[in-house]
């Protein structure tokens, strides 16, 4: 996996860049990329390999994601424009650093900026339209982007060029690819770009319960599969009942979450896409009901199936992994033999329909499901499964196995821009598991403190338990933050206000009811020492999971400001500013020989742990291996190479297991001690003060 080198390279050249790791960075008009600039001597010396920027193509006017592009010839002027992303290129590249550039092929704006857009005959040739309503694909719900026909050679070559161009060039090392199950044939598009030159491209696939990653030209995912097994292996399954219990008390509802998933699926199929399923039922050419086609998106295990619908005309056979989706989904006979191709069916139908059940998934689960279902909010997040109550350390084994295996340069992230809470924040929730009957007392003690903030009902008690993990999870946290998350969340969940018709009485009740608790004197003076009590745990696990990420199979990214204690909540709680320069200071005092403590003692293990992966490129790097080693049910542990070894504690039990396989004289990262060990090991003392520890081979 190494970078390719051009003109644009710098002193560097591409066997200099090899991919370690990456470093998300959020580029807005107030931080562009004469500011990135600014932060690679930074950034080197942390021991990043790659600037990980977000899209950088023309967007709209003042646009503070870059996802709304409306020229993907033009780098934005906003950001600097294409002079400032060469300069940035050179200043990384002379650090022998590269880049990384997040784009957007499925959609792009309905701007009167948009020549695309505005121009009738580009708009039939460039956007996917439908030709009886009118109306355009959207990217999920959003009515202004509208998909783009990346299946038309033409089109592709002309929203591609000026990328394609960079990348040859050497100015881009590898791409990122947001949301590619919009397309209509995301190998396709994956092959186009291979045989384009692109070489390095992790793709923004969201993968669901056991699903695989397909077989396709790509370095692997963005990671979200490696955030939800590892939040999940410091999930203690033994307090699954507690948590369960708990939950039917304060929400009244005994339903899993598979229940109130399809629930809020079907509610999305029948109403928010109604014009998706309308074009879908013109597009079978047979009666069908409407009720019939809900069914069958509603009830879709995964985002989408990957039928070439070419396929029709004897392409290739339909792929197991399909099969067995919709196999699942119990859909009408007629449907399925049509998306199997089991017998004639028009080609824009099956694609279409693969097109939809995304869309339906995301905002159905993610966006609804999610802020409904809050047993252990830890557990909802982009990717996961909430009804899941944790993931064995022989389930976390498998996977990065298999990565190891099949994707070994695969993408490792636990927070992104995209995330429901960040790492952090889900540590201290996930450290609840390890004190349920504790936490199970507090709540039942804080929702008799906190009757008198209720006013007419709002917020009612599911709401309620929502909003005590989130200041758990996230406190200190500003009021105005609190309420701004919770404004989100009331209109997600969609039970008592949404974002078409809000309930402006009940929200401003519940906002209230948030703010009042940072008066509540007894609510605060239980409440403080409580969440003391968690942080320390929830430091621990927030510890590990850095600890695994770093040193797993796969390419480890790191968020921007994660490096320290990072406690947000979902967008745009977790793009505010970063405050570099506070950063800088204590990487240089760490730098100068200063001892880690509470506040920097994240930095530090982030700093050692990609400074090893630099020393260490054979045991850490995609031809590293992975070797599970024995430390009994309470850590993880594994070999990679024969150089490194790495053990965790994983729950709230105490070590008395035996670390072994890691026989031999080691360097202790976490100590900068030396020491000899036996083949069978004590664990409980090795880990002993940070849950934790690192093994270099001296």
């Amino acid at each position: 996996m190494k970078a390719g080198a051009g003109p644009g390279a710098g002193a560097g050249t591409g066997a200099d860049r090899l991919i370690r790791a990456t470093y998300r960075l959020q580029l807005t008009p107030d931080f562009g990329f004469a500011d990135a600039r600014a932060l690679i001597p930074y950034l080197r010396d942390l021991g990043i390999s790659h600037l990980y920027l977000s899209p950088s193509l023309q967007a709209r006017p003042g646009s503070t994601h870059g996802y709304d592009v409306i020229d993907p010839t033009r780098i934005s002027s906003e950001l600097g424009g294409e002079d400032e992303l060469r300069a940035l290129a050179q200043a990384a590249h002379g650090a022998r650093l590269g880049l990384v550039l997040d784009i957007v092929p499925n959609h792009m704006a309905t701007d009167e900026g948009n020549r695309f857009w505005t121009d009738p005959e580009l708009r039939k040739q460039f956007f996917d339209l439908d030709p009886v309503s009118g109306r355009h694909r959207r990217f999920f719900d959003v009515d202004d982007l509208a998909g783009v026909r990346q299946e038309d050679p033409v089109v592709f070559a002309a929203t591609h060029r000026l990328v394609l161009d960079l990348v040859s060039e050497g100015v881009i090392d590898a791409l990122r690819i947001d949301h590619p199950d919009g397309m209509a044939d995301p190998a396709g598009y994956l092959t186009r770009l291979r045989e384009a030159g692109v070489s390095t491209v992790w793709i923004e696939k969201i993968l669901e319960g056991g699903e695989q990653l397909r077989d396709w030209p790509a370095t692997g995912s963005v990671g979200y599969e490696f955030l939800n097994a590892v939040i999940g292996l410091f999930v203690d399954p033994a307090a699954q009942e507690a948590f369960t219990a708990l939950w039917e008390h304060v929400s009244g509802d005994a339903r899993r979450f598979p229940e109130i998933a399809l629930q809020a699926k079907s509610e999305q199929a029948g109403t928010t896409f109604t014009p998706e399923l309308e074009r879908l039922a013109r597009a079978y050419g047979e009666p069908v009901e409407p009720d019939e086609l809900v069914r069958a998106v509603a009830h879709f295990p995964i985002y989408r199936t990957y039928v070439v619908a070419a396929a029709c005309e004897g392409g290739p056979a339909v792929d197991d992994a399909d099969r067995r989706a919709i196999d699942e989904t119990g859909m009408a006979d007629g449907l399925a033999s049509a998306l199997l191709l089991e017998r004639p069916a028009p080609a824009e139908f099956v694609t279409r329909f693969q097109q939809t059940t995304g869309p339906v998934v995301a905002k159905g689960v993610e966006d609804t499901a999610f802020y409904r279902y809050g047993r252990l909010t830890a557990l909802c997040e982009v990717g996961g499964d909430p009804g899941r109550f944790g993931v064995s350390i022989e389930g976390f084994h498998r996977a990065n196995r298999e990565r190891a295996q099949r994707f070994p340069a695969g993408m490792l992230t636990t927070n992104t821009h995209d995330t429901k809470r960040s790492a952090d924040v889900r540590a201290r929730i996930a450290a609840l598991t390890w004190i349920p009957a504790e936490w199970t007392a507090a709540v039942r003690h804080w929702l008799e403190l906190t009757d008198e903030l209720v006013a007419g009902g709002a917020p009612d008690d599911t709401e309620r338990y929502f909003i005590f993990q989130t200041l758990l999870g996230a406190w200190p946290i500003e009021a105005e933050r609190m309420t701004a998350y919770m404004e989100k969340a009331l209109r997600e969940a969609k039970r008592n206000s949404n974002w078409i018709t809000p309930d402006e009485e009940w929200e401003r009740r519940v906002m209230a009811f948030v703010t009042g608790l940072y008066s509540h004197t007894a609510f605060l003076s239980v409440f403080a020492p409580f969440v003391a009590r968690t942080a320390e745990l929830g430091d621990r696990i927030a510890l590990g999971q850095v600890a695994l990420k770093l040193t797993a199979p796969g390419v480890p990214d790191i968020y921007q400001g994660d490096e320290l204690a990072f406690h947000a909540l979902v967008d745009p709680d977790n793009r505010r500013p970063v405050d570099w320069e506070w950063r800088q200071a204590l990487l240089a005092q760490l730098s100068g020989g200063a001892e880690p403590d509470g506040e920097t003692i994240k930095l530090a293990l982030t700093r050692r742990l990609l400074q090893l992966r630099i020393r260490r490129p054979e045991a850490l790097g995609p031809e590293g291996g992975y070797t599970a080693l024995a430390a009994g049910e309470g850590a993880v542990a594994y070999r990679r190479g024969e150089d490194v070894v790495i053990a965790v504690a994983v729950g709230p039990h105490g070590i008395n297991a035996e670390l072994q396989g890691a026989a031999g004289r080691w360097r202790n990262l976490m100590s900068d001690g030396e020491l000899t060990l036996d083949d069978r090991a004590p664990l409980s003392e090795l880990i002993a003060e940070h849950g934790l520890i690192v093994l270099e081979r001296v």
